[in-house]
């Protein structure tokens, strides 16, 4: 399955990045792209370059779109949609109860089980012959 990704090539603390068409096995530090689609610098909102007609294509021909190149392409108008969540889960931690003493627990009124009669088993005799 082909993917339209983005790819990392700035320095630290320079992000720059590169719109790449792969494929889902590799990743995206590999190296292995198939075509480069254009290029985002998110310093600037001006110095994003892609290539439009090329992407609407390779879409309509059923490339997938990473979750973050969604976003850009929504921002940006190129595809309409909502944006999707690229954050991870917040766990919450958890609140941990001070354990309740025996003596002050409430007690819980136990019920009698009723067990029901057994039932009479009427067993036929074959005659014997």
């Amino acid at each position: 399955m082909l993917m339209i990704r983005l790819q990392r090539v700035g320095r630290k603390h320079e992000p720059t990045f590169r719109v790449v068409l792969t494929d889902s096995k590799n990743s995206t530090k590999s190296g292995r792209m198939l075509e480069t689609l254009g290029s985002h610098d998110p310093r600037h909102k001006d110095k994003t370059a892609l290539n439009v007609e090329r992407i609407k294509q390779l879409i309509g021909t059923g490339a997938q779109l990473s979750d973050t190149m969604h976003n850009m392409l929504v921002s940006k108008k190129i595809i309409e949609g909502k944006k999707i969540n690229v954050l991870p889960k917040k766990t919450v931690p958890k609140k941990e109860e001070a354990p309740v003493p025996k003596e002050e627990a409430p007690k819980a009124e136990a019920k009698p089980v009723e067990e029901p009669a057994p039932a009479e088993v009427k067993t036929e005799e074959a005659p014997a012959a």
